[in-house]
C-alpha cells in the first residue's frame, strides 16, 4: 500500500510539474515584448502618406563638409555623421571632446529657422541664438542652421561664438 501511495504522489508531482511548465511556456511565448516608447512614432511614420523625415529638397550632408572650420592650432576636427540634410563633426583638443559642430538644412524642419526671426544678435552678419546653456546657433540664408554645442564645461559661450565665426558662412549662403 505504501508503494502505491508513493507512486501516485510522484505521478501527481510529475503531472503538476508538466502542466505548470506547459502553462508557463504558452503564456510566456504569447506575451510579446512590452510596447516601446517609440512604437507609436514608428507606426505613424510608416503609414501611407506619412510626411518624409527629410525633405526631398534637403542638401546632401557631404556638401556641408567644406564649410566647417579647418583643424589646426592644436584642434582636431573629426566628422561623426553625414546624411541628407545634416553633417556633424567633433572638435577635439588633446584627445578630449570640446564641442560638436553641425550644419543642418532646415527645409526638413521649418520651425528650426523660425526661432531666428526675433534674433537681435549676429555672428558673421547672420542671426544668432543661444539655445539653452550649451548651444549657439546661426541661421544662414534663411535655410542652414550652423550650431556649436559645448561638450566640455571649459568650452564657453564665447568659444562657441568664435568657432561659429570660423565656419565659411558666406560660402554656405551661396550653396544651392
Amino acid at each position: 500500500m505504501a508503494i502505491s501511495t508513493w507512486n501516485r504522489t510522484i505521478s501527481h508531482r510529475i503531472l503538476v510539474s508538466l502542466i505548470l511548465s506547459v502553462v508557463l511556456l504558452v503564456t510566456g511565448c504569447s506575451l510579446g515584448p512590452p510596447p516601446s516608447q517609440f512604437d507609436q512614432a514608428q507606426s505613424e511614420s510608416t503609414q501611407r502618406n506619412a510626411p518624409p523625415a527629410v525633405a526631398k529638397t534637403a542638401t546632401q550632408g557631404s556638401s556641408f563638409n567644406k564649410f566647417f572650420p579647418a583643424a589646426g592650432n592644436g584642434f582636431e576636427r573629426v566628422y561623426t555623421q553625414e546624411k541628407k540634410g545634416f553633417a556633424e563633426a567633433k572638435l577635439k583638443q588633446n584627445g578630449k571632446d570640446l564641442a560638436m559642430l553641425s550644419i543642418s538644412d532646415t527645409s526638413s524642419v521649418p520651425d528650426a529657422a523660425k526661432k531666428y526671426e526675433q534674433s537681435a544678435s549676429k555672428i558673421g552678419g547672420y542671426p544668432a541664438l543661444e539655445i539653452g546653456n550649451t548651444q549657439t546657433g546661426v541661421l544662414v540664408a534663411d535655410r542652414y542652421q550652423v550650431k556649436v554645442l559645448s561638450r566640455n564645461p571649459a568650452f564657453t559661450k564665447t568659444d562657441r561664438q568664435a568657432w561659429l565665426a570660423k565656419f565659411d558662412l558666406n560660402g554656405l549662403s551661396r550653396l544651392k
